[in-house]
């Protein structure tokens, strides 16, 4: 229960719709109990005694408390199950909100599809407990409690006969619980597991048809499948174990009731109406411990996906602001960096090692080196995105994380190596970091990244709809449409990792030529492969195993005889023997 405990402020705020769903549910169970006694009268007065004149009254009785039990029922299932569909709408919200605060590291682990399952699954499990699950289970409670009560009224030692194979129920029905929870944990996270491999398929799939790995995927999703089959069998057989042995328990109730009971009216202690009336209420309570293992599987199930919800919203949550964390108003785009090492686990190697430098107001630095280098790590510490392991990151002379998050990411334009578009409309996605931005500014900004001639060319402009993750796009069109979302913005400090990898050496240079007018005024982080892109930076830091290996101007770096002389030696290496090839040839 310590998982209903620590879930407990979602929903028992919503507590008067559960009590409101109890009050009723308690005149449903006192009408239910009420059924033998009218069975016990119709016997012994109507059929043995012959008060025939009772009849109308009965059968009118009868009605009435149909009726009024049609009503309670209504009443109880409607409002317990707008206790459990309130109680997660804020659960869920909680836990998407809770998504969004999480760091790029919590997602550097986490499966897609396995938050989804939790999002969606887990969730919805959660939710039917609530609304039927509690009910139910207070439900059998009642009625074995009201149900022994006039049991004990009819005749105390059948009741106690009738009862001597409870407590070995209760004891299967507690190692059935001790052995299913488990076991629908891990079938929970083979869902989850299930869901990643079809997202990831779904995603990549142009890769998968590009490389004819469509047989491997659909033998990587049987494998999966075929794993969440064998966990579910495994519980399966836990239950169907279980269940017959609790049954057989069960009818022993009866055949103690109907052997012991029948002694008892052949020597006149018992009534036949009253023995009739008795193997009813036994059904009440047999009823409730058939079902009890159905309830401990409900349970179960609600309580391993309760599991997974909490080490969501438990998940440790390092990057937040701080108490007297300020608004970053006016800056300047100072930037610098103090030695900062950063590293993103214990065991992994540092991404950067005591990098040092500082860049004022409007100045453009570029970044270059090997893959792994540390260029991209430099520029997320600018953001927050990870925390240094130690040194300091200052903007404007303060450590940024003396300043608010929101504040600091809105005077940072950030154009990600790998664009990601939304499905809305072109228009939206420009003016996604600013939604009430005027149409005049978004024009500018495509235009500046070179995207306004493209989309005029689409059916419907601006307002044209994008599919999933641009689907209709080149990757081109979409990089420079993520470039126009960054220069919409209109930040202070503007960083481009490998912004225009995706494009054509033409249409480069065209967005080369509109970013000189974009970085005036602001201070420009340029990351790429190619040294064209930033040679006309004022500064290049060359990276080499989280190490600034070199720095200077591209007049000064191709001197020495360093990583970025090679890297442009190799990349300009087909062009000066065009060079020298031309003169021969005249």
């Amino acid at each position: 229960m310590n998982v209903f405990s620590k879930l407990k402020g979602f929903y028992w705020p919503h507590k008067k719709h559960f009590i409101v769903s109890i009050v009723f549910l308690f005149v449903m169970t006192a009408i239910t109990v009420v059924y033998p006694v009218i069975l016990q009268l119709t016997i012994d007065e109507v059929i043995i005694r012959e008060r025939y004149s009772l009849v109308p009254y009965l059968a009118l009785g009868f009605i009435v408390i149909m009726a009024v039990k049609g009503i309670a029922t209504y009443i109880s299932q409607y409002h317990g199950d707008l206790f459990g569909i309130i109680s997660v709408y804020d659960l869920r919200n909680k836990l998407y909100t809770k998504l969004q605060r999480l760091p790029f590291q919590y997602y550097d682990n986490a499966k897609t599809g396995d938050l989804m399952s939790r999002l969606t699954a887990d969730v919805e499990m959660f939710r039917f407990f609530l609304s039927f699950g509690f009910a139910e289970l207070i439900r059998l409670v009642l009625l074995l409690i009201v149900t022994t009560s006039i049991m004990l009224y009819y005749s105390v030692p059948l009741t106690i006969v009738t009862m001597l194979s409870i407590p070995f129920l209760a004891v299967a029905a507690y190692k059935f619980d001790k052995k299913v929870h488990p076991a629908f944990r891990q079938v929970r996270k083979s869902f989850g597991q299930l869901n990643t491999n079809v997202q990831e398929n779904i995603s990549g799939i142009n890769t998968v048809k590009s490389l004819s790995r469509e047989e491997h995927q659909i033998g990587k999703f049987n494998h999966s499948n075929e794993d969440y089959k064998d966990k579910y069998i495994f519980t399966s057989d836990i239950w169907a174990k279980y269940f017959p042995l609790m049954e057989f328990l069960g009818n022993t109730s009866v055949v103690l009731l109907l052997g012991y009971g029948g002694f008892l009216v052949v020597g006149g202690n018992l009534t036949p109406g009253e023995l009739t009336a008795f193997y009813s209420l036994v059904g009440f309570i047999i009823w409730p411990i058939m079902n009890l293992g159905f309830t401990i599987n409900q349970f179960s199930q609600s309580k391993a996906s309760g599991e997974r919800l909490l080490e969501i919203l438990e998940a440790n949550e390092p990057i937040k602001d701080n108490k007297n964390a300020v608004v970053l108003e006016n800056s300047k785009g100072n930037i610098e960096f103090k030695n900062v090492n950063l590293q993103y686990t214990e065991e992994d190697e540092k991404a950067l090692d005591n990098i040092s430098f500082k860049v004022d107001s409007g100045k453009t630095i570029g970044l270059i080196g090997a893959t792994g280098s540390g260029k991209t790590s430099v520029t997320q510490l600018m953001t927050r995105f990870y925390e240094p392991t130690s040194g300091e990151v200052l903007i404007d002379g303060k450590d940024v994380r003396n300043y608010s998050l929101d504040s600091l990411r809105k005077n940072i334009g950030f154009v990600l190596q790998e664009s990601f578009l939304f499905s809305s409309t072109i228009r939206a996605n420009i003016a996604y970091g600013r939604p009430d931005v005027p149409m005049e500014d978004i024009i500018s900004a495509a235009k500046r990244a070179q995207a306004h001639d493209f989309i005029m060319e689409l059916p419907e402009g601006y307002d044209t709809m994008l599919g999933e993750r641009g689907l209709g796009l080149s990757g081109g069109q979409k990089q420079r449409i993520a470039i126009a979302r960054a220069i919409c913005l209109d930040p202070t400090v503007l960083i481009l990792d490998d912004a225009t990898s995706a494009v054509d050496m033409q249409t480069e240079f065209k967005i080369q030529e509109a970013l000189r007018e974009v970085k005036k005024g602001r201070t420009t982080f340029i990351i790429a492969h190619r040294i064209s892109s930033l040679k006309h930076a004022d500064e290049i830091l060359v990276l080499e195993n989280g190490c600034i290996s070199n720095r200077g101007t591209h007049d000064e770096l191709i001197q020495e005889n360093g990583q970025y002389q090679r890297i442009y030696e190799i990349q300009y290496k087909d062009q000066k023997q065009k060079m020298k090839v031309q003169p021969e040839m005249r």
